[in-house]
């Protein structure tokens, strides 16, 4: 395998021994791939909504099936997923029935990519939905995580958002990745946007946070991650970035794949989050670890979805690897903040 653009990652990066801590034969259904959570502290446990792709060698199909698992943890790291998903196609169907006024709700094919954030004792579900006439980001509310309201969804094309964990200047905020074919003159060339809402439904100004050409280590595109964790410096914010070579590729489960993905680490600005302070410019992370770089499904890719900082000033990880187990790795806030000073 080439390696056109060599990368490090930080060094005080710790990946947790007992990696993978969620993976296909934890599940008690129907299961391939267990990636791409959103995690969050809720109700005194810590909560994961995972994407889990089956039937991915069912030649049959035209492309796999996709549910959404709930698995539930005392501490973080040891992890009990329910019996039955918690979102499967028939039940996003239904609850997107509730938000189109003129196209049967039978368009959406996929509910998949959940990003968690807890907001005045509510958990708020981002998520990202197919249809024939392009993707579709959402954001849901649960107060049980049983039953959801969807709130909003967005024109075509846009996904990976992720909502602040709470209101800033009377405004909800969202991270976002809207992915324009013609408006870019590069392929694949996506950036961070951010938008505000009043009240959780209607969105709008709209504005650009990161480009990708302000991320040494990406060539391709980028985009949110993780939801952004309120420090006294600023946001901190988890993001993967994409990198490209065309004479990558690997046998297995898909023929080839040529890109890599690592996580990036940016500061926003505390009463202005579309304002970014410091971004390094060197990857938090780069996939290295056997599960991360052999063995899976897509190969070579990190992508963070959860940010935990805990009272001791731990800052809990959490991402999928290799598009096919869920994986945590930890760090101090001091830590990170330090790599940002140095790095950015």
């Amino acid at each position: 395998m080439s390696d056109k653009m060599a990368l490090s990652e930080a060094g005080f990066i710790m990946r947790y021994a007992g990696n993978p801590i969620l993976s296909r034969e934890d599940i008690p259904y129907e299961a391939d791939l267990v990636f791409n959570a959103g995690i969050a502290k809720f109700n005194g446990k810590y909560i994961m909504v995972f994407r889990n792709d089956y039937h991915m060698k069912d030649e049959a199909l035209p492309m796999p099936s996709t549910n959404l698992g709930l698995a539930v943890s005392d501490d973080g790291l040891n992890w009990v997923p329910d019996a039955e998903p918690m979102v499967t196609l028939e039940r996003a169907r239904e609850l997107g029935g509730s938000l189109y006024s003129n196209r049967d709700a039978r368009e959406i094919s996929r509910f998949y990519d959940p990003r968690l954030t807890v907001i005045d004792g509510r958990c708020y579900l981002c998520f990202a939905v197919d249809t024939p006439h392009g993707v579709r980001g959402g954001i849901a509310v649960t107060d049980d995580l049983k039953e959801f309201e969807i709130l909003t969804l967005t024109v075509p094309d846009n996904r990976n958002m992720v909502l602040f964990p709470e209101k800033i200047g009377g405004y909800y905020y969202r991270l976002e990745r809207p992915f324009p074919i013609y408006g870019r003159s590069e392929p694949e060339a996506f950036d961070v946007w951010i938008s505000r809402s009043p009240d959780m439904v209607h969105w709008g100004a709209s504005d650009l946070v990161l480009g990708v050409e302000d991320v040494p280590f990406s060539d391709r595109k980028i985009g949110p991650g993780a939801p952004p964790v309120k420090t006294e410096k600023g946001w901190l914010t988890a993001f993967h970035a994409v990198d490209y070579d065309e004479d990558r590729g690997k046998k297995g489960w898909e023929k080839a794949w040529k890109k890599r993905y690592t996580i990036g680490l940016m500061l926003l600005d505390l009463e202005d989050p579309s304002r970014v302070l410091k971004v390094a410019k060197t990857p938090l992370m780069i996939p290295r670890a056997d599960y991360e770089v052999s063995g899976g499904f897509r190969n070579d890719v990190l992508f963070p979805g959860g940010l935990i900082l805990e009272d001791s000033g731990e800052v809990k990880l959490y991402y999928g690897a290799a598009d096919t187990v869920e994986c945590l790795a930890t760090a101090t806030l001091n830590e990170l903040l330090t790599f940002l000073d140095n790095e950015g």
